[in-house]
């Protein structure tokens, strides 16, 4: 039996390892070349580094690895997700490294409309967590915008019917930026068309657009899935411009309608929505211009009257000027008498103060003798601070050495060189005023005195005793005169007394003037 053993197991071919999984590796390849499976993705953490993926999709009941490779990725229409049922297209394989098998996946679509639909709910819901759905981030659409922005396909009806709307409504520039609005790189066309528009400026070659209208006909959920990428809808959340939801009819829904600023049910709805009817709006400008045209003249009207009746309880001109008239005709006729009061009294100050040189030269005498009161004072005062200083000197000369009492001396002989100087420019100051003064007083003589009178031709009118004569009434018929004029004297006599004088002259006298009140001869 042990030999028998022995042979059998010698008859039995002999493979490496590697020769069979390269055996497996082979047979399952060419069993199963091309196969579609359905399941449940599972432990999908994105990419790998090397941009290849690899997850699992699992049932109820079995397992099986999967692997999707960078190039594929690149081309398939949506992510995989954790938990997301998709029916795979591609070939089993094995890996001999681990001793499993996995399939390799050249397509993945959604296990149907029901998987599409779960799969929207769920970046629906992390969507609206993130806030990207809050009405408080929308912006308000501009009232009247200048420049359109659209991202459709440039050969659909779509783009017909958004510039015909724009047309009647409120014709302005509109920029079409041509996306395909189906297919695989529609969510990729349309980021990059809103992320194009954003990046224009306000004063460039092409303006920056006020709105921004993202728009496409009606289809299925499969049509419009482009429309759910979540990379559109947070490229439209983030966008600057206010942007108008119209992706398929009113009761289609797509994900950037929720980030949207405003969602129209239609193409033409969001035309609509961006411009306001020009017709309605000059027809609005007309009436409220004829509001206004009426309010002003009812206005000016009611200010009239206001005028008017305020024209009618002010007083007229005379009757405001009346009294200011009435005092300045009672002041102009005061004004004679008052000037000759005024006169009267200021002759009688000066006759009482007497001016005379000799009544100055006694004034500026007495400041000479105060003056010289306030020298003797001061150099006593000095001699006497001398001798106090002495006597101090002498007490303390034994407790003194001689280069203290130098210096001491030196101080006090500055000191009386100061006082000295300080005394000096006293007695000069005082003497300057002194002397200012008496100068403005023989300028006020000089001004106030009656030769200055006298020299611009008038004549002083004394008695035979030498007393002033001030009015024709003081003088008697014969009377002699003396008439003082600037030159000299002149005797006179009066022919007549009264109202109107006449006086006879003896010696050279003026001629008579017109409005003189007597007449010399």
């Amino acid at each position: 039996m042990s030999e028998t053993a022995t042979e059998s197991r010698s008859n039995a071919t002999e493979y490496t390892v590697s020769e069979i999984s390269g055996a497996l590796k082979r047979t399952v390849e060419d069993a199963f070349g091309n196969v579609r499976v359905r399941g449940e993705i599972s432990g999908y953490r994105g990419p790998h580094s090397s941009g290849h993926a690899y997850f699992a999709l699992k049932d109820d009941r079995a397992r099986i690895d999967a692997v999707v490779w960078k190039t594929t990725m690149a081309r398939l229409k949506f992510r995989p997700e954790e938990g997301m049922e998709v029916i795979a297209s591609g070939k089993l394989t094995t890996y001999p490294g681990k001793s499993n098998y996995q399939i390799v996946i050249d397509n993945l679509e959604p296990a149907g409309a029901g998987a599409l639909m779960a799969l929207l709910e769920e970046r629906k819901r992390r969507l609206q967590a993130e806030g990207l759905f809050d009405a408080g981030r929308k912006r308000r659409l501009p009232f009247m915008p200048r420049v359109i922005g659209v991202v459709t396909s440039p050969t659909g009806s779509v783009i017909r019917d958004i510039i015909h709307r724009i047309k009647d409504r409120f014709p302005l520039h509109v920029l079409v930026w041509p996306v395909r609005v189906q297919g695989d790189t529609t969510a990729k066309e349309v980021t990059a068309a809103v992320n194009g528009f954003n990046a224009l400026t306000w004063d460039g070659p092409i303006r920056q657009p006020d709105v921004l209208i993202v728009a496409r006909g009606g289809g299925s959920l499969e049509d419009l899935w482009g429309f759910n990428d979540e990379g559109l809808a947070r490229a439209v959340a983030a966008s600057g411009i206010p942007v108008i939801s119209a992706v398929g009819h009113e009761t289609d829904t797509t994900l950037i309608d929720f980030v949207a600023d405003m969602r129209a049910p239609t193409p033409t709805g969001a035309a609509e929505i961006a411009v306001p009817v020009r017709a309605d709006l000059e027809a609005t400008l007309a009436s409220l211009g004829a509001r206004l045209n009426a309010c002003a003249s009812r206005h000016l009207e009611r200010k009239r009257q206001a005028v008017r009746a305020a024209a009618r309880a002010l007083p007229s001109p005379d009757q405001l000027l009346a009294l200011p008239r009435r005092r300045f005709d009672d002041a102009t006729s005061r004004l004679g008498r008052g000037l000759t009061v005024n006169i009267e009294r200021k002759r009688a100050t000066l006759d009482r103060q007497r001016l005379t040189p000799a009544t100055l030269s006694r004034r500026l005498n007495e400041a000479r003798t105060l003056t010289g009161r306030d020298i003797a004072r001061a150099r006593a005062a000095f001699f006497a601070i001398v001798r106090e200083r002495r006597t101090r000197f002498q007490r303390t000369s034994t407790r003194l050495s001689p280069a203290p009492i130098v210096r001491r001396q030196k101080q006090q002989a500055d000191t009386l060189a100061a006082l000295t100087r300080r005394q000096d420019q006293a007695t000069a100051r005082r003497l300057d005023r002194l002397r200012a003064a008496l100068t403005q007083a023989d300028r006020l003589l000089s001004t106030l005195s009656h030769k200055a009178v006298l020299a611009r031709g008038f004549a002083l009118v004394k008695d035979a005793d030498g007393a002033v004569i001030k009015r024709v009434a003081e003088l008697a018929p014969g009377a002699a005169l003396q008439l003082e004029f600037a030159d000299g004297n002149a005797e006179a006599i009066a022919t007549s007394g009264g109202a109107r004088p006449k006086l006879a002259a003896k010696s050279t006298a003026k001629a008579k003037e017109p409005g003189n009140q007597g007449s010399l001869f």
